[in-house]
């Protein structure tokens, strides 16, 4: 490597250009919004259980994961189903590493610190879960052309449990 030594002008311009790269935000972090955003659409604020009925399969981590969203007469919720839906490790050595099974879903708009919209899963099938035992509460992002229900783990990169609606 060669070094060759800048004076006058040239030496400006790279110390300016250096303190603007130090002085703007890092390239490699990004808001949570334009995370998501990026992959999957924008957060949904909120969303009526008309809009979000239907089958999702997973993608990346979730890969091989179905569930299914059937609406109830109330528009909060209703019925959903799961298949190979991951275990919480409080019933891996019962059930294993996921399971079928099914209960109810409620919708919830995003208020006071909850900022974005989430799906709310309660399991009857194959036992009562208890909160937080499995994954039972999933982000909603959306456009015009895509719907995903998805794990807000890390808010700095695109998530890596979501599933699409087909």
């Amino acid at each position: 490597m060669t070094r060759v030594p800048l004076t006058g002008g040239g030496a400006r311009l790279v110390t300016a250009a250096a303190a603007l790269v130090l002085l703007s935000p890092l390239a490699g972090c990004s808001s949570a919004a334009t995370a998501v955003e990026a992959c999957m659409g924008k957060q949904a604020l909120s969303a009526t259980s008309g809009e979000l009925a239907g089958t999702y399969v997973g993608e990346a981590h979730a890969k091989g994961v179905t569930l299914t969203l059937e609406a109830s007469d109330d528009s909060t919720g209703g019925k959903v189903t799961v298949r190979n839906w991951p275990t919480g490790s409080w019933y891996r050595s019962e059930l294993g590493s996921t399971f079928d099974g099914s209960g109810t879903w409620d919708v919830l708009s995003g208020t006071g610190s909850d900022e974005f919209g989430h799906v709310q899963l309660s399991f009857t099938e194959p036992e009562r879960f208890l909160q937080d035992d499995t994954l039972d509460s999933l982000s909603i992002a959306k456009d015009s052309q895509r719907t995903y229900l998805y794990e807000d783990y890390d808010p700095d990169v695109c998530p890596t449990f979501r599933l699409r609606r087909t």
